[in-house]
């Protein structure tokens, strides 16, 4: 709230752990894709208390899934940062994105326009997060940065 940090946990929780966790077909079945669902919002609910993810007024996601997701729900080629940076993407979209790419091989999402095709191979679990982070919280949309957590470091480090 203002300057004061009132809460903050870091979740042993990455796409690519999850990825090689989960899921083991390429496409990924839909049983798969569920058990990395729930054991995504597990590991959300267990490190964020009921009252804090309750008081979540807003959400701003940053890296690489969160870009992506923007810049596939926008079909955007090239990649452009400046439509971006800002932008809002939904629980419902990053839904239908989801569906779409867990329904693909590997090889098929890396020519989905506006997804790397360097992210091909986690997108899906990165999907998956976005979405039950937004669900977690209660929301139905995100901020999207193309600034990571240490450009505000640096931004406060500066002033």
């Amino acid at each position: 709230r203002g300057r004061e940090v009132g809460f903050h946990v870091s979740t042993q929780a990455g796409v690519v752990r999850m990825t090689e966790r989960h899921l083991h077909h390429d496409p990924p079945l839909a049983a798969e894709v569920e058990a990395l669902r729930r054991d995504a919002r597990e590991t959300f609910t267990a490190g964020l208390p009921a009252d804090v993810r309750a008081s979540a007024a807003a959400m701003i996601a940053v890296a690489g899934t969160a870009t992506s997701m923007t810049a596939i729900d926008q079909a955007l080629e090239p990649y452009d940062p400046a439509r971006v940076h800002g932008a809002q993407v939904t629980r419902e979209a990053c839904e239908a994105i989801l569906a779409r790419l867990a329904a693909m091989t590997e090889d098929e999402r890396r020519h989905v326009p506006g997804l790397h095709p360097d992210r091909a191979p986690s997108i899906v679990a990165g999907a998956v997060f976005l979405s039950e982070a937004m669900a977690v919280f209660g929301l139905d949309a995100t901020e999207v940065s193309e600034h990571d957590i240490l450009y505000g470091v640096a931004l406060d480090a500066a002033a």
